[in-house]
């Protein structure tokens, strides 16, 4: 029921947000979800879908879908034991279950679409074949390991007119959109920097089973290079996508620094990186995340000259906040012409350390998985046969960015935008 009320409300919203011509034009997206999710759900609008990879992720993915009305998973596959155990059991055996995904595009002829959850690595040449065999995709971000293979996943999708969507769910969160849609109203003015992080404190490393060493970059492929961008793809490219999204614009040039300066294990990904990305006009992205310490968490800070938003937390503060209850009291009192002590003591100067005005929220408290709002939209664009104006243009962008970042900071210099790479806002890759 819970599940039910956040979908209802988050379509109601996304229809309220997409009516508005500024957001209409900036996420062209939302109306075609909003305009879709009118359309009823008859026995005959099942979508049939097939899951690639069912780890820790594919497996919240597959959980979310099995709550969508009129959609039937129909086939899984996984070429690790447990994992293809796990998505048997978690399908009740009903879904065909296979270890090689060529097969599942040979065998399994009812499918609509798939859902991939692989090892980064393994996304483009996957992508690519579902989506030359007339499947439609739904592929976990980053959208791959490379800069030639993000390409070529993005021209596949057009060239064949199927549906690729990247699993950037911010683009569905209830708060980020309304945050969008405040920013984009100009009521925190002018956006000239955003600082973003996202840190942790763990050392990323899942156990191999004991007596098979040679599992141990199949299960750890995180942490090593061939595989894996760590940082920067698996949580970096959620918050550069956001940064992108907001000023509508991708980085001109990047530069940066990483190091791998605390879990000395063997691994070859940087557990320690500081970005900063140039945008058009002057406008600065900083971004820095490490694996060995968590006390702030994460959050994107999208700072105007009228205001700051933290959407993490669902906030907006004003650069002019209401005064203290002390001033607004000697305000009243000076025009009455009442004399006597207020207490707002203290120095005639303080340092300037942080603003305590604590904002205001975006939204209303309700409890939502944006998750499982963001394959109800992919739910709904491949039972309309159509992909969201946009949205891959989005997941490409954000990619292009996470892995130049990676370059500028292995090469220890500034990496400038190739200009081969530009998905220019006309539509044309070039």
């Amino acid at each position: 029921m819970k599940d039910e009320r956040t979908r209802r409300q988050f379509i109601r919203d996304v229809s309220l947000l997409s009516s508005s011509a500024v957001l209409g034009a900036s996420m062209p997206w939302l109306k075609a979800m909003a305009d879709e999710s009118q359309v009823g759900n008859s026995a005959s609008d099942r979508v049939r879908l097939g899951f690639v990879g069912v780890g820790d992720r594919g497996r919240a993915l597959l959980l979310n879908c099995q709550q969508l009305e009129n959609v039937e998973i129909v086939a899984v596959c996984d070429n690790y034991e447990p994992h293809y155990q796990r998505a048997i059991e978690l399908t009740n055996g009903k879904a065909k279950a296979f270890y090689d995904y060529r097969k599942m595009i040979d065998e399994a002829d009812n499918l609509d679409a798939v859902v991939i959850a692989t090892p980064l690595h393994e996304h483009a040449h996957i992508t690519i074949d579902f989506l030359e065999s007339g499947i439609h995709v739904f592929c976990e971000k980053s959208m791959a390991r490379t800069l030639e293979d993000t390409k070529a996943m993005a021209w596949a999708a057009n060239q064949t007119g199927k549906i690729l969507q990247i699993g950037h769910q911010r683009m569905f969160n209830p708060a980020y959109l309304k945050a969008y849609e405040r920013a984009a109203s100009g009521e925190i003015g002018q956006i000239t920097q955003i600082r973003a992080y996202w840190h942790r404190n763990n050392d990323w490393r899942r156990p191999v089973p004991e007596g098979h060493p040679e599992l141990e970059r199949k299960i750890n492929w995180r942490m090593y290079d061939e595989y894996s961008a760590g940082l920067m793809t698996e949580l970096a490219s959620h918050q550069i996508q956001v940064a992108n999204w907001f000023l509508g614009e991708t980085p001109t040039r990047v530069m940066g620094s990483g190091s791998i300066c605390f879990w000395k294990d063997g691994r070859e990904v940087y557990d320690n990186v500081a970005c900063v990305y140039d945008y058009p006009k002057g406008v600065k992205v900083i971004y820095d995340s490490v694996i060995s310490n968590r006390k702030y968490g994460l959050e994107e800070q999208i700072m105007g000259h009228l205001g700051t938003i933290e959407p993490e937390v669902r906030k907006i503060y004003s650069e002019n906040p209401p005064p203290a209850p002390g001033f607004l009291q000697l305000i009243n009192n000076l025009e009455k012409d009442i004399f006597e002590t207020i207490p707002i003591g203290g120095a005639s100067w303080v340092p300037e350390t942080a603003v305590q005005y604590k904002g205001e929220y975006l939204v209303e408290d309700y409890q939502y998985d944006d998750t499982l709002l963001e394959m109800e939209g992919f739910v709904l664009a491949v039972r309309n046969g159509r992909p969201y104006p946009g949205l891959l243009r989005e997941g490409y962008n954000a990619t292009l960015a996470v892995l130049l970042g990676l370059q500028a900071m292995q090469e220890n210099r500034i990496i400038e935008w190739p200009e081969e790479y530009v998905w220019k806002k006309n539509g044309a890759l070039v």
